[in-house]
Order: structure tokens, then sequence, then C-alpha cells
């Protein structure tokens, strides 16, 4: 097997990127990215009828905006059919596979009688050890000649030694009746060409991994190392599904979570590093292996997400975060920032960032940059405003004009004329609030007053008592 890791993140395009899968591709990025491997990417597409260009490319999309890069092209796994007929032909021509003639009313009947009988329903083929001059000008398939005796064992990084004995395995179909390459076969020489070192995935696939095991001793294949994680539970513990909320990426794309959080919260969902539950990208790349995998289900906490999500917001730099933050507006559809908007969020963003923990959140808080006089107060500012509030701030809009404008002299002066009326400077805050961002809840009115400045917060004053 090479030095190099070699990891894949392999979907099938028959449904939107579930938030599962996005674990599991991100479980594969790191583990490669942290070993200097390669990522890459295969569309399992082989399901004609359910695959479809849509879902291919919101997968995609769902990869890029978590921010997981791949090396090279994604490669299609229909593309790869004739190959993986090759492999069958040549497990046929050594000997360790076999042209299988019963038909599928033979096997059932065969089924249905080991039922009513009490037997086991693992059908053997007839067909098994049948020379070829002996056989029918007839359909056939192709199986795996499956060792008779003896056991099978998958030695996984997660679960540990599965074992199963392989008189209860059966002689797997490779190909179909009409010379098509089934999944399980697809799915082994696609690794093997692509020189995959580790494979991880979902422990939907450890039944899968006997099989396919023995497929790669057929053809004399050293098998990957093989890591199978557990799935994702809901709060109620039972398998995540539309019931608990959001289960696809683009949704929690569009609900506005930061990418860096949910690739914080998501390697945290079912992994460890100690006590660690805030990390970066490039501390989780350092740390990320396979013991730190745990066996049992993991339960999607929303509020360990979103607290894990404000904390990133928190912690990002001011001009990375107002880049994404443009690619969500475009992601939903909503009007993009004007320059002006622009700017005013670029001043205001050290004081936004605090406490937000989605992008909407994160608007809401911006709204006083991100709208035009006249302010028009919503129903809960509106009512801070009263003849006695707004004829203490027509009497402090004169003394802002003289005023050097710093956080300690505004704050100063705000204080004064508050104590000058026997108010606390709370009870001037409100109202400020109101004129300022039309909004109860806002940054800091002189976070506010610093970021839209002497001219355009006198304004908003002005306009109060217009």
């Amino acid at each position: 097997m090479s030095d190099t890791v070699v990891t894949r993140f392999a979907p099938s395009p028959t449904g939107a990127l579930h938030i599962g899968g996005a674990r599991t591709a991100l479980f594969n990025w790191l583990y490669a990215r942290g070993r200097g491997g390669k990522f890459l990417l295969r569309i399992e597409d082989t399901d004609k009828a359910r695959s479809t260009d849509e879902n291919r490319q919101a997968i995609l999309d769902g990869l890029t905006w978590l921010g997981l890069d791949w090396d090279g092209e994604p490669v299609s796994q229909a593309a790869g059919a004739e190959r993986h007929a090759e492999v069958a032909r040549e497990l046929l021509a050594k000997g360790r596979a076999f042209k299988c003639f019963s038909t599928q009313e033979e096997i059932e009947t065969f089924r249905e009688q080991a039922k009513t009988e009490g037997r086991s329903t693992l059908f053997r083929s007839p067909w098994r050890e049948v020379p070829e001059e002996q056989h029918p000008d007839a359909p056939y398939v192709v199986r795996l000649k499956v060792p008779l005796e003896g056991e099978t064992s998958v030695e996984d990084e997660v679960q540990g030694t599965t074992t199963w004995k392989n008189d209860q395995i059966d002689d797997l179909v490779l190909l179909r009746s009409d010379g098509s390459p089934v999944y399980m076969l697809a799915v082994v020489v696609d690794d093997h060409d692509m020189g995959v070192t580790h494979v991880i995935r979902g422990d939907d696939h450890m039944a899968n991994a006997i099989r396919q095991s023995l497929i790669y001793r057929a053809m004399g294949w050293e098998v990957p190392v093989m890591a199978h994680i557990p799935l994702i539970f809901g709060p109620d513990g039972k398998k995540l599904s539309k019931r608990h909320g959001a289960t696809g990426a683009a949704e929690y794309r569009a609900m506005g979570y930061p990418a860096a959080g949910m690739r914080n919260y998501l390697t945290r969902l079912g992994w460890s590093h100690g006590d660690a539950e805030f990390f970066t990208d490039e501390e989780a790349k350092a740390w990320f292996d396979l013991k730190g995998i745990g066996k049992s289900p993991a339960r999607f906490d929303f509020k360990k997400l979103e607290n894990l999500c404000g904390q990133h917001i928190a912690a990002a730099e001011d001009a990375a975060l107002l880049q994404e933050l443009e690619g969500y507006l475009a992601a939903v559809g909503d009007n993009l920032l004007t320059d002006t908007q622009r700017e005013g969020m670029e001043r205001a963003m050290y004081c936004l960032k605090d406490r937000a923990k989605t992008f909407p959140e994160l608007l809401e808080k911006a709204h006083f940059v991100l709208t035009d006089r006249p302010i028009v107060p919503d129903e809960k500012a509106a009512k801070q405003l009263d003849p006695v509030s707004n004829g203490i701030l027509s009497e402090l809009t004169p003394q802002m004009r003289t005023a050097s404008w710093t956080r300690e002299d505004l704050e100063s002066l705000v204080k004064a004329k508050a104590e000058e009326h026997g108010l606390g400077l709370g009870k001037l805050a409100g109202p400020l609030r109101a004129v300022l961002a039309g909004r109860a809840v806002s940054p800091s009115v002189f976070d506010m007053m610093l970021v839209l400045g002497r001219e355009e917060t006198i304004a908003r004053l002005n306009d109060i008592s217009a």
C-alpha cells in the first residue's frame, strides 16, 4: 500500500447531501489533509433511474460551502462500468468466479422450500463447479466463489474485528445477466484503481465490508484500512430525520450557519480530542484520528451547534466573515450588499460579531448600517420614544456637534445628560437605540455612533424632532 494516505467520499446523487454524508466527507477530508494525503471524490451514479445532475451539483455545492476541497476531478462510477466488468472476467479466468445459469424463479423456489423446511435460505449455486463445456447457451450471472469453509474477518479501526463464517456468506453476484457490474464490485475496483488507502464511511456499510474484502482477496489486492463510523441520531435517540428539523447541508447553509462552525460541530459529533470543544481547522487536521471516533451513535444537538457557530463568528477575521456573509446572501437569493452597505459593515463588524450565532442574527444587528434614513422604528423600539425622551434627545443633539468623537467622550456626554434629568444611562440608551437603529436590540449606542460618524448620527437625531 502507498505511503501516501488517500481517502475518498463516494455519495450517490439520488438525493441532496445529507448532514450525515457531510460529516463522513469531513472525516475523510480531515484524515487526508492532516497527513499530507489526498482526498478524492467519486459520484456513485450507477442507479441511472434515480441519479440526477441536479443532485450531483447539490452535493458539489454542499462540499464547497463546507470548505472541503477535493483533489482532481470527481470520478463517475458509471463511467467505469467496462473496467468493473473486466475485473469480473479476470476473476472468471482465475477460477475465482463462475457463471451461474440459475434463473430467478429457481432461486426463489429454493428459498421458499428451505423456509418451509426450516433450513438456511442461503443460496448455493449448483453451477459453481460445472466445467465450461457443460454450460448451456443461456443467460447467466457471474458470481464470486466465496470460500466454503473457515471465516472471513475485517479489522475495523472503529468497530474492532468483525468475523463471519464463510458458510454463511452467499456467492455474491458480480455481473448481472445483461453484463452490467453490481455496486459491490464497482466500489472495490474503483477504490483499488483510485489508490484508496483508508475507507471511512457509515457503519451501515459494515456488512458490505466483509463481502468486499473477499473481492479484494480474490484479486490479490491489499484491503484498505476500514473505519465504519456510527450514524447520527436526533436528540431523541432515533436516526436523524426530517422530524428533528433540517437534515441537508443546503438547509443549514440557508439558515445562515457559518461553514467553520459547521465543520467544528460535525467534527466533534462522534469524535473527541480530550475536552476540546472549540477548535480551528488547523487544530482539527492535526488532532483528528480514527481512534478518537466513538462506537455509539452521536446525537445532534442544535444548541451546541449554535454555540459553536457563535464562537466561530466572534473569532473570524472581519474580511473573511463579510465575504462569507455575502456568499450566504447570494445562496438564499437575498439582495446583495451595496458598496455603501459593505463599507458600513466593514466599519461595524467589530461590534456585530459578538453573540451572533447565525448570519440572519448578524444582519439583524447590522440593521443600523444597512438601512437608510429616515429610520422607521419597529413596534418595540417605537415604545421607547415619547415626548419626554424626544425632548432630552433634542437637547443632546447640539452638544454632539462639538463633542470629540471618541467613545469615552460620547459616553460622558450622554451620561451627563441623563443625570441632568435624574435618569440612569440605560433610560436614555433605549430612546437613542430607537433613533439610531430603529430596533430595541442592537450593538451599543456608542458603537453605533462611532460607526455612523458624527454627521449621520446627528442627522438621525434631527429626524426624530423634525
